[in-house]
């Protein structure tokens, strides 16, 4: 992008209802594709609430804001200096640059810091499109490149991750394309364009490509540009005018780890312009590689996440069958006397046999949890690190995916990876084991059909397995990372640090679930009283 300055920035604020304020700003200076010098930060004391959405991301609070943060008067004239008029770029420009920093100026009686620049959302969007991550969330892009972790949720490590994403990924996609220097850039992030991939609608999931083969899909597009809706209109139009001159298929980037570069991480770009044949199959085989990597990432979290259940369970479990058997006699009960008062005797004395099937039931589901959990267990590190090696080799062999095409085929591979998926999940060494060495012994004694465990594809099968495996390796980061928001996770890294925590939890969960069925008690006490009364024979439960 030659040698144009412009000012990358990023913002943490109070909340998303205006009007917002500003509690975290940072900044960097680029020339071209490169950082220059060193980054702005600062923490700004607005004297104002966070909401507590915005604190659970950020973690900022008023007070540590007032501990450590300056005022906005004295952070925004230092941000001025640092600032310049170069052009502002963000990662969601309408945000950081409408929503905040103007209303921000506007509030201060400052004038504007900058000129408004380009969405590098926007450019993300456009040049990844269709984007192999399956979205562009910041920190999905981040994990599915393989980008350093910066620290997500601060302005500081959020900025750091898009000039990471500039320069790793955005720049060898760009310079592919012959999109070199900093107008042609803010044009090509500025134009009007729409995905390729339609994300609405009856043909959610389709691309722009299946329009020319599809005359349902051109005669929806031709239904939407005839729309009285302007925006629907305008978006209608540019996918017919697409359909007669489509655009240049963006190239595919492979990024890999290799060497050491100057910006202190590891990387490496291959750019297929065209990728056929055997190129299609290389990123195929890489993109099986990621997948393996990323679900056994998800199987090791989620795996703390099982154990620590089984532990609070094991505890607990004499309690929540208390607490559940109370409420089915509640709710038995009270069926008890609606069809007694309203149907008769007859009809009431069912509810006894059906009470009677619902609790056995109950015992029969407490005992199979039982069962599946006290088969989830922490593993030692040598253990885990065999579970992940065996895993990642049979999956990337053995995925469904590799073979959508051929049902029959589908259908083997489907119960080998189910197999070998409860082995992991159970951390069953043997099992994985056994499947490795030898997986047609394995397929033979289960009786399952025997295929030809080999396969190979053509083009257009293998970029269709290729957009699947990247959509799917979107999916498995996301939920990597809802695990490791959740709070039973925050309670393993505490548990972690003190074993203790798990006995001060579960004690607290006793003292809720014991009052629970005290409360539960008096109500089905007076059921059985009305019961009693109105039959003279004691109550069901």
């Amino acid at each position: 992008m030659d040698i144009t300055e412009w000012l990358l920035i990023d913002t943490e604020t109070t909340g998303i209802t205006q009007p917002v304020f500003v509690v975290d700003i940072a900044a960097q200076r680029m020339r071209g594709w490169e950082r220059v010098g060193a980054p702005f930060r600062r923490l700004l004391n607005q004297n104002r609430d966070i909401s507590s959405e915005a604190a659970r991301v950020h973690g900022y609070t008023r007070e540590i804001l007032e501990r450590d943060g300056e005022s906005p008067e004295k952070a925004y004239a230092e941000f001025r200096d640092y600032a310049g008029n170069l052009p502002v770029v963000s990662y969601n420009l309408d945000y950081d640059w409408n929503r905040v920093l103007v209303p921000e100026c506007e509030r201060l009686s400052i004038s504007s810091i900058g000129k408004r620049g380009l969405c590098a959302l926007r450019l993300a969007q456009r040049l990844l499109d269709p984007v192999p991550a399956g979205n562009c969330k910041l920190q999905t892009l981040r994990q599915y490149y393989r980008l350093p972790e910066r620290g997500a949720h601060t302005a500081l490590g959020d900025l750091d991750t898009v000039a990471d994403l500039f320069h790793v990924v955005l720049r060898a996609k760009a310079e592919a394309l012959g999109i070199n220097t900093w107008e042609k850039v803010y044009d090509y992030a500025s134009e009007e364009w729409y995905p390729s991939r339609f994300a609405f609608g009856k043909f959610k999931g389709r691309t722009i490509s299946d329009a020319s083969e599809n005359e349902e899909i051109r005669k929806w597009l031709h239904w939407l540009a005839g729309s009285k809706n302007v925006a629907n209109a305008r978006m209608g139009s540019w996918y017919l005018a697409r359909l007669e001159q489509p655009e240049p298929n963006s190239p595919i980037v492979d990024v890999h780890i290799p060497e050491q570069d100057g910006s202190g991480f590891v990387c490496d770009v291959t750019i297929y312009n065209n990728p056929e044949s055997e190129q299609l199959q290389r990123l195929v085989e890489l993109a099986q590689a990621r997948l393996a990597e990323v679900e056994a990432a998800f199987s090791v979290e989620k795996r703390k996440i099982d154990a620590l259940r089984a532990k609070l369970f094991e505890k607990l479990r004499e309690y929540y069958e208390q607490r559940d058997r109370l409420r089915l006699v509640i709710q038995y009960r009270k069926t008890y006397v609606e069809k007694l008062l309203h149907c008769g005797e007859e009809e009431a004395e069912d509810v006894r046999d059906q009470f009677k099937h619902a609790e056995s039931a109950s015992k029969r589901e407490y005992e199979s949890t039982a069962a599946e959990l006290s088969k989830k267990k922490e593993l030692s590190e040598a253990e885990e690190r065999e579970i992940k090696i065996l895993w990642k080799k049979l999956v990337k062999l053995f995925h469904p995916d590799r073979v959508y095409d051929d049902p029959r085929k589908r259908e083997t591979y489907q119960k080998l990876t189910q197999a070998i998926n409860y082995a992991k999940d159970n951390g069953d060494l043997d099992t994985l084991r056994e499947i490795a060495s030898d997986p047609d012994a394995f397929i033979g004694k289960q009786g399952w059909v025997h295929v030809e465990l080999g396969v190979e594809k053509e083009i257009k099968s293998l970029r269709r397995l290729l957009e699947m495996l990247q959509i799917k390796i979107a999916e498995v980061i996301e939920a990597t990372d809802e695990i490791k928001g959740s709070p039973d996770y925050e309670l393993y890294n505490l548990f972690q640090q003190d074993a203790s925590t798990l006995n001060r939890v579960s004690e607290k969960q006793k003292i809720q679930i014991e009052a629970e069925c005290n409360r539960l008690l008096k109500e089905a006490k007076i059921l059985e009283e009305q019961i009693e009364e109105l039959t003279g024979e004691d109550a069901l439960g």
